[in-house]
Parts: structure tokens; sequence; C-alpha cells
């Protein structure tokens, strides 16, 4: 099968995934309330953060054809995003400043004067577009490894902390052994010899980072298997599998989503370092910062390119970190409690 058809398989899952939870947050009481609260409180974040995920969007969904007038005798055969077909044919021949008419280098007569809103880098690509089709990259990133390393570690700093004993021994020798190592090495050799594709890295980041949670997870249970009413629950018979579910889990999602919003944003700066070192995701932000230090030391600076990047980026990192403030607010008990 196409990778192009797998992502718009991928695409449609995550949309049906997405209108079903919002569906029934919608239908529940507490849900909606809280939904409600964090639209007030932080709605401009959501409005950003929507966008990115709408750009993000329009980057994976794919098909070929519909592009025989573009003068891309090869590109018209592959297959190509919405994002793509929306800036067909806005490449130049080089440089060119934001707005500009003609090249920054030379002042020939571009093809399309003053389209490029952020410019043209050297090989004549429109920044504008190369900074959204970032946002794919960043979201693919930070959303995966997350979904990949936030189960492991609870499933290890659960069981580690609930029943104690040679699980925790086990899961404890681990995490010491892993955090033992310096991180960004095992990084580095873990993509090696995974490869480098986007896959690779997701999983690599994904090894490298369920530690810590493991470890926050693994104390919060410590405490929470001693509280009365699992006690209690014990007490009654109940079974453990389900007083972890019923009791543990619902008290750890307040730290499930303030970790997932840290650690979104950690991995998303992580890709930038390795795509400093030149392992990273192509068509990332990270990416695009590597190409741009060394145009800085150009006289004129060529400073569009590391600027848009830079922006972009701190741009979903801002506002991926003022929801989730605003969610462990509306959601950690604690809270609720004062309050009330």
């Amino acid at each position: 099968m196409e990778s192009w058809v797998v992502s718009n398989v991928v695409v449609a899952l995550i949309v049906v995934g997405v209108a079903g939870l919002a569906w029934f947050g919608l239908r529940d009481r507490m849900w909606s309330q809280a939904l409600g609260e964090l639209w007030c409180r932080r709605r401009y974040s959501v409005l950003v953060i929507a966008f990115y995920v709408a750009v993000a969007l329009l980057d994976s969904i794919s098909w070929v054809g519909g592009m025989e007038a573009q003068s891309d005798t090869v590109a018209r055969y592959k297959a190509q995003s919405i994002l793509d077909r929306l800036f067909a044919d806005t490449r130049e021949r080089s440089y060119s400043a934001p707005f500009a008419d003609r090249e920054f280098y030379g002042g020939a007569a571009l093809q399309r004067p003053g389209s490029h809103v952020l410019g043209t880098d050297i090989i004549g690509r429109d920044v504008f577009y190369l900074s959204l089709k970032g946002a794919r990259v960043a979201l693919l990133i930070g959303g995966l490894t997350s979904l990949i390393a936030i189960p492991l570690a609870l499933l290890f700093g659960v069981s580690a902390g609930y029943f104690g004993g040679r699980t925790d021994d086990l899961v404890f020798f681990v995490m010491s052994t892993l955090a033992s190592m310096p991180g960004l090495l095992l990084l580095i050799a873990l993509i090696m010899v995974m490869g480098k594709s986007t896959l690779a890295v997701c999983l690599a980041l994904a090894v490298t980072s369920w530690v810590g949670f493991c470890r926050v997870s693994r104390g919060e249970t410590l405490k929470l298997r001693e509280l009365e009413y699992v006690c209690a629950a014990r007490a009654l018979g109940v079974s453990e599998l389900r007083i972890i579910f019923r009791h543990v889990l619902p008290n750890l999602m307040h730290l499930v989503i303030i970790t997932g919003v840290l650690m979104f944003s950690g991995l998303v700066l992580s890709e930038v370092v390795l795509s400093w070192l030149g392992i990273g995701v192509d068509g990332s932000w990270g990416q695009m910062i590597d190409q741009a230090r060394n145009e800085l030391s150009r006289e004129p600076i060529i400073w569009w390119n590391i600027s848009a990047a830079g922006s972009a980026l701190f741009g979903v990192i801002l506002a991926v970190n003022f929801v989730g403030d605003a969610v462990r607010d509306i959601l950690d008990p604690q809270t609720l409690r004062q309050g009330e």
C-alpha cells in the first residue's frame, strides 16, 4: 500500500477518534464543564493549537493527479497534500526577502513578486510554506512519542508502586539503568541503530523519555495504595486490577495531563537538538534552524529563515504550555477541593 494512502487512513481514524471523544465529552456533564472552563481561560491558546492541527491535517491528506499545470514534471505524478497544492509553483531561483519583488542577491526579478510573506530560502523555496509544513512533523514527534512513552511509564510505574516486592525491584533497576546513561548519547545510538525515519526517532525519544514520569507515577501510587478507600476496597474483596483502574489511575490523570504537555514541549525541542546534530526529521523546524544557522554570518544577514522557524516553534510550545497549565488546574482534585 502506498504511503500516502496509509497517511490518509491514519488521518481519517484520528478525525473519527477525536470526534468521538468530543461527542462523549459534550454529553458528560463533568467533561463539558471542564471544556467550557478551558475555553474561557485559554481560548486564544486553544485557537492557536487548532490552527497548527488544521495545518498538519492539510499536510497529511494527499492524492495523485490534478497538477497537470505545474511546471515541475516529476511532481505532477507524485502524491501531493492539500498544503503542497496551495503552494504549487511558488519556488524562485534563490534568496528573496519578505514581500520583495527581486532576488536578494543579483536583483533579478522574481516570478511571483511580493507574494512571499516570509521570503525564500537558498534554493528558492517559500519560507512560509516550509514553516507550515513543520507543524505536521512537530505534532507527530510530540504527539506520537507521548502516546508511546506515557502508557509505558504508567504501566511500569503503577505496577511497581502498587504491587511492590520483586516487581518494584525490577522496574526500579530498569529505571536506574536508563537514568544512569547520558540521554543524548543513548538517543543518538538508538537512532543510528533503528534508522533516521520519523517512526524511529519517535521510538528512540519514547525509550529515553518515559523514566521520569515512571518515577513520579510510582511514588504517587505508593501513596494512593495506602489510602483508606483503597484499603476498604481491598478488604471487600475487590480485585487488584479493578482497584487500579477505578481508584488509582483516575487520581493520576492530572499528572498524566501536565506530564504530557511538558513532555510534548520537551520532545519537540529534543528534535531540534537532533536536527542541529544532523540526525533530525526531514521537514522539521529544527532542520530549518540547522540550515539557517550559517546564514546569520552572511553580509547582509539572511534573518527570515531562522526567524520563521523559531517563531513557529515558540508559538506552538507556548500555546501547549498555557493549555496544559489550565487543564491541570481544572482537573486537579486538590484544586477542585480548594475551589469548593
